[in-house]
């Protein structure tokens, strides 16, 4: 009986779940529980807030009657179900992460109760090896055997009592184990799902760019003053400044009133003066301010950087690639490199607003485009990206976290 069930029980105290290790390596999760599990259920909200974003997008593009707008809003529904694809994937990695680290918990207590019940079987399995002839032979051997059968009756109820406690943790680790399979299979449906939206929002930008190419030529110009203007800058807050500058110049030549008819009598004609325009409060746009992309914020508004110099506004480390979106309705008054920075992109906003998004790899968006919120503006690096989004409200910097909607 005993050497029966010796070797069932030595496989069954094997450490388990290298399947799961081999799961979380290539999800690449590392840190302690708390951290995960708050990486967790960020990433969680930020799949359900990108998923009612492209529901409401994509609701916008069945209502719009005009071509552009149409494909517009598509192009943002898209990118919002590429950010919540994404969103979903960390969930994913998250989930394994913490199953590896419970698995390595339980590989510990395994491994400190492991080695007496190991060493207490051998034993138990040497004597059951031993032939009963040899018992009745040698002198002395039918008392043992006597002293053995009571220390046996007194000791299998000790063992058979932890050896139940080691099966219900070894049946907690089959079940880990099936859950890192399940969370593996979610994660390769978001990366597929994430695949073959990124390849219909491609589409959708070619045939956005085709339209826009038979109205470039105001266009272009509008990109070679942006450009110009990027080389007199001293740094980015000059640039910036100067598009303002730029931007409510535009605004204000747009507000003038157009020319007016020669009357018919000149003589009874009456000069009516017009009413002066209100000077524009720098209200919220009327879609809100949004993230331009998922990811973990590692340094806020105002923080110190390198050489002390403070953070105008918040900073975002999200995954290679990552789709980056328009943080609200506007229209684009710089898009390309800038010095130090990577690519940009710098929008305007009604109402005197400004918005400035950093560390871009790719830009889709040209100078002069009208975007609505959500619009993709390009894609984050690779290799640790780093993403700053700084918002400007009469030309001063603000907190963007203040005017998320």
């Amino acid at each position: 009986m005993i050497r029966s069930r010796i070797p069932v029980l030595l496989l069954a105290l094997l450490p388990i779940g290298a399947g799961i290790a081999a799961i979380a390596q290539r999800a690449d999760i590392s840190g302690d529980s708390a951290a995960t599990r708050a990486a967790l259920n960020k990433a969680l909200q930020d799949a359900r807030e990108a998923e009612a974003r492209g529901k409401k997008l994509e609701a916008e593009a069945a209502l719009a009657t005009e071509a552009a707008e149409k494909t517009a809003r598509e192009a943002a529904a898209l990118a919002a179900r590429i950010q919540q694809a994404e969103a979903g994937i960390a969930a994913a990695e998250a989930r394994i992460g913490l199953i590896d680290e419970q698995r390595q918990q339980l590989n510990r207590r395994l491994s400190a109760r492991r080695e007496p019940l190991v060493r207490l079987t051998g034993a138990l399995q040497k004597l059951a090896r031993r032939p009963l002839a040899l018992s009745a032979l040698k002198p002395g051997s039918v008392r043992e055997t006597v002293y053995l059968r009571a220390m046996l009756e007194s000791t299998i109820p000790q063992i058979r009592q932890r050896t139940a406690a080691l099966r219900a943790e070894i049946d907690r680790g089959r079940a880990l184990e099936e859950e890192a399979q399940q969370a593996l299979v979610v994660l390769e449906q978001s990366e597929s799902e994430l695949a073959q939206r990124r390849t219909r929002l491609a589409s959708v930008e070619t045939q956005q760019r085709l339209v826009s190419r038979q109205t470039g030529g105001e266009a272009d110009r509008e990109n070679e003053r942006a450009l110009a203007l990027a080389e007199e800058a001293r740094d980015l807050d000059a640039l910036v400044e100067q598009l303002d500058e730029a931007g409510s110049l535009r605004a204000e030549l747009a507000s003038l009133s157009g020319p007016i008819m020669r009357p018919a009598q000149p003589g009874s004609a009456q000069a009516v003066v017009a009413d002066p325009s209100p000077t524009p409060t720098a209200s919220r746009p009327r879609s809100g301010f949004q993230l331009p992309v998922t990811g973990r914020t590692i340094a806020g508004f105002g923080e110190a950087g390198e050489g002390g110099v403070r953070n105008n506004g918040i900073t975002l480390s999200p995954r290679d690639g990552a789709q980056i979106v328009a943080p609200a309705e506007g229209r684009v008054a710089f898009a390309g490199p800038y010095r130090g920075y990577d690519r940009i992109v710098i929008l305007e906003h009604e109402g005197g607003w400004t918005s400035l998004v950093t560390g871009l790899a790719r830009t889709d968006v040209a100078v002069g485009d009208d975007l609505v919120a959500g619009s993709p503006l390009g894609v984050a690096g690779t290799g640790s990206p780093v993403v700053t989004l700084e918002l400007r409200r009469g030309g001063k910097p603000v907190n963007p976290l203040e005017y998320l909607r």
